[in-house]
């Protein structure tokens, strides 16, 4: 990711803010309506209520969107750096090592747990849609399998 790329990601969460400040009643700019902006999260912890660390290093950002289909799973893996999880479609079932089973439907959103085996499997006949935002840095891999 280069210089500019940075610099408009840290753009970003000005502009959210911004979302959510009320415009004064002088301001002569049209106004935008924010009841379509939807809150996902709103957290300083994990899933399973770890604390949320961010690691050392230049930071990296990664969005991809996975699709799982009916009965398929993730296998096993952990993630060694904060993941945003948003269930676009369907529903996914994730058994955490040492946790009870937790299920995630379409329009469900959680920071992924650190450091901690997991398996994630389709719930019914639908596929599952999820979008995934890994943000970490270049030195640490965000996936680690077995």
């Amino acid at each position: 990711m280069n210089r500019r790329d940075m610099a408009g990601l840290l753009v970003l969460p000005a502009l959210l803010a911004s979302m959510y400040t009320p415009a004064r009643a002088d301001d002569q700019a049209p106004k935008a309506d924010y009841q379509r902006v939807q809150p996902l999260l709103d957290t300083k912890s994990t899933i399973l209520d770890q604390k949320l660390i961010y690691p050392n290093g230049e930071a990296e950002l990664k969005a991809v969107v996975v699709t799982l289909m009916p009965g398929e799973e993730t296998g096993r893996h952990m993630h060694t750096v904060p993941l945003f999880g948003h269930i676009l479609e369907g529903e996914l079932a994730i058994q955490y090592e040492g946790e009870e089973e937790k299920t995630f439907k379409a329009g469900d959103s959680f920071i992924e747990a650190l450091n901690t085996w997991h398996n994630g499997r389709v719930v019914g006949e639908k596929p599952a849609r999820i979008l995934a935002v890994f943000i970490g840095n270049a030195e640490t891999p965000p996936v680690i399998r077995p």
